[in-house]
């Protein structure tokens, strides 16, 4: 499967990081609106899975195909760029800065969100004909899941809170191993299974994702659930981001960056200074 050692694939993804952050404002918004579209689609397409099959893991085996096709096609996620950008800071590599960094998240949410916010107007006007009836069985399934993971936490209160942050840390430490799998081989093939196994890990243990949720609520209020754009924005999208920020940073891309790039020279220095043994 054409594997990378880590050495190689970290280097990539700093390298990825630095690319982003150059990256003309026309193509960071268009990369980011297909990414946050089809990412879009492929919820659709794993909560239909859901509804008619009863069998969640049968969705969350299938989602995964539009993480691949996102990422084989060159786009960007929000969860992605958290992780892959803020390596270029911390490497110091040159022209880069801290606002830099923060302009190509903020580019990447307008692009992402504009993207699925397409498809959820699609989805909302498909599922009810053209708002001239109640929704299906699928667009009643997606008013559902923004009430519960808007009111549901809400109710919870401080402890509500604190699980949707957690989720969506432990929801971005999954998606941004995803990112990471699609440098970790130069076949097709390789990148595939790569990027498949931890996006199904994050599918179907139900995490939190902000691009996912840009999708899954703004449809829901359109197809009438009983919750509002605040509940919305304080009770999942706000806390979400955080939680995939610190997620994919801390898990993926500091350990990663920490253990087989910072160390480098350490290691080449104690290799150095190692004596030789006669043959």
């Amino acid at each position: 499967m054409s594997y990378l050692a880590p050495s190689e694939f970290v280097t990539k993804m700093v390298d990825a990081g630095e690319s982003k952050i150059f990256m003309s404002t026309r193509d960071t918004i268009i990369r980011a609106y297909m990414a946050g579209a089809i990412l879009a689609l492929a919820a659709w397409f794993a909560v239909t899975i859901n509804v008619n099959t009863g069998q969640p893991l049968v969705g969350a085996l299938l989602f995964p195909v539009g993480f691949v096709m996102l990422y084989l096609l060159g786009f960007d996620l929000l969860t992605g760029v958290f992780v892959l950008s803020p390596l270029a800071l911390i490497d110091k590599r040159p022209g880069v800065t801290l606002g830099g960094v923060l302009r190509n998240w903020g580019l990447v949410f307008v692009g992402n969100f504009a993207g699925a916010f397409t498809v959820a107007f699609m989805m909302a006007f498909v599922t009810t004909f053209g708002f001239t009836q109640a929704p299906d069985k699928v667009g009643a399934a997606i008013g559902n899941i923004g009430e519960g993971r808007t009111l549901g936490y809400a109710a919870h209160g401080a402890a509500g809170m604190a699980t949707l942050f957690l989720r969506g840390m432990l929801c971005n430490w999954m998606v941004s191993t995803g990112v990471v799998g699609a440098m970790i081989s130069t076949s097709v093939p390789g990148k595939v299974i790569a990027m498949w196994m931890p996006i199904l890990v994050f599918f179907y243990m139900v995490f939190e994702h902000s691009v996912v949720n840009m999708f899954l609520f703004p449809s829901g209020l359109m197809l009438g659930a009983k919750f509002s754009i605040m509940d919305y924005l304080i009770w999942n999208e706000i806390p979400t981001v955080l939680g995939n920020l610190v997620g994919g940073l801390a898990f993926t891309g500091m350990t990663l960056y920490t253990t087989h790039v910072m160390t480098k020279p350490k290691r080449q220095a104690d290799k150095a200074a190692r004596p030789r043994v006669a043959a």
